[in-house]
């Protein structure tokens, strides 16, 4: 039998998540008869005391677990010889503020398991925290806009949002926001406050749902320049953006899901025709540099020039790449200041909501935000897949490595080797010995 380790969370002092709690973790360690040792922490969201009134043992000694789980990535301090490190990598693109820690774990021979690519054989992910990154970006965002529009001299019941960590739970801040969305409905004139969210996967159905607690009027992209006539008498309104709202064909072929995904240099961006019509845009999409930005620099400076002003005002980043879909995030911030306003004139930013230019929201680890019910969800899943991590022989070769296929796509690197779906990291991790 093998032991399994839980590791402290230590990133940050928002960073509060497991990934297991004490009643899955004892599940677990009843059905399979793997050990789960549980790292002590002062800060996460379920105590000490916890684990062990499940009986699990809180020991040091975790970290020396044969397979080693964590949420966010693991310092390289930790590795050993054929451990088994199962976490959040921020790998995969191959980030180089990450490929010193892939570089120690190439070296000591370890193996590396990353959730984000514990996927179904449709390539779906299968275990992650974006339900609650949707969430909690949202609240952020309309407390930004409501902020934002406060300071400019439009008072709305926007700015009663709290910060998401103020809500107790999920419940509250749906009993909250339903109330401001009542007011709102009782108060509002003129035109309705118009909020896109780009994307439609696991994030942007968390943020349409905290939306939904507000209104429930959508509008088609089509409606949006005629916004106020389809929605008269109306606060807020959302609309979602696919793919084919973002881009269109270079040449004279049409627009193909599957072809924009596979050939992108085939597209060009054209969702700046959609950023006239907007208040608030929240980003929940998946980006590499492969395919165009949603909105630049260049735009940015356009809309602002020579005295003008757009009517977007707030971008609420959850996906928050760095300089990446939205071009103005240029760093990721913590839940205690979430926004910055970039000014496109000077490249210049301030923190908060106050000044020219764009307020952006864009916390990196929004889940902390709600870190019981996140860890709850994820731990939900995780517990299922934490069996077969202890029963595999990690000293087996990758190609036998005897791992049900969504776990067998999640291994980056094993026995010191980056496994052949991720050679390609080869040449970043070159780069970094270069630099």
């Amino acid at each position: 039998m093998a032991t399994i380790g839980i590791r402290l969370e230590d990133k940050n002092r928002w960073e509060r998540r497991v990934p297991l709690t004490p009643a899955d973790a004892a599940a677990v360690q009843s059905a399979s008869g793997h050990e789960i040792l549980v790292q002590p922490s002062e800060v996460r969201i379920f105590s000490n005391e916890e684990y062990r009134a499940a009986g699990l043992r809180v020991t040091n000694d975790a970290v020396k677990a044969d397979v080693l789980v964590a949420v966010k990535e693991i310092p390289a301090s930790l590795f050993r010889p054929g451990g088994v490190y199962v976490c959040f990598s921020h790998t995969i693109k191959g980030q180089s503020y990450n490929m010193p820690m892939l570089r120690k774990l190439l070296d000591v021979g370890a193996t590396l398991v990353d959730y984000e690519r514990v996927v179904d054989a449709a390539g779906r992910r299968l275990i992650f925290f974006s339900l609650h990154a949707g969430y909690a970006g949202m609240i952020e965002s309309l407390r930004a806009l409501g902020l934002r529009l406060a300071n400019r001299g439009r008072e709305t019941a926007l700015a009663e949002v709290k910060p998401a960590y103020e809500y107790t739970d999920i419940a509250a801040a749906e009993l909250h926001l339903r109330e401001i969305g009542r007011k709102l409905a009782d108060t509002w004139q003129g035109e309705p406050l118009v909020i896109g969210i780009s994307g439609y996967g696991n994030v942007s159905f968390g943020a349409q749902t905290v939306l939904d607690w507000l209104t429930d009027v959508s509008l088609a992209v089509t409606d949006l320049p005629h916004a106020a006539l389809k929605a008269p008498g109306v606060a807020l309104a959302k609309v979602v953006f696919h793919e084919h709202h973002m881009v269109r064909p270079a040449g004279d072929h049409d627009f193909v899901l599957q072809d924009y995904f596979d050939h992108p240099e085939r597209y060009r961006g054209c969702f700046s025709d959609h950023l006239p019509h907007l208040d608030l845009l929240v980003n929940t999409i998946f980006w590499t540099d492969r395919y165009p930005r949603l909105v630049t620099k260049e735009w940015a400076a356009a809309a602002f020039a020579d005295g003008r002003e757009p009517r977007l005002q707030v971008i609420g980043d959850i996906s928050i790449d760095i300089e990446g879909s939205i071009e103005m995030s240029v760093k990721s911030t913590h839940p205690d200041q979430p926004c910055f306003v970039y000014d496109p004139l000077t490249g210049g930013i301030t923190d908060g909501v106050v000044g020219r230019g764009l307020a952006i929201m864009a916390v990196d680890n929004l889940p902390c935000e709600l870190p019981r019910e996140s860890s709850q969800h994820f731990s939900s899943v995780l517990k299922d897949m934490v069996a077969p991590l202890g029963d595999a022989d990690w000293s087996a070769s990758f190609a036998d490595l005897d791992l049900p296929p969504h776990l067998k796509t999640a291994v980056i690197a094993h026995g010191g080797k980056l496994a052949p779906a991720y050679a390609y990291l080869s040449d970043s991790l070159a780069a970094l010995e270069d630099g």
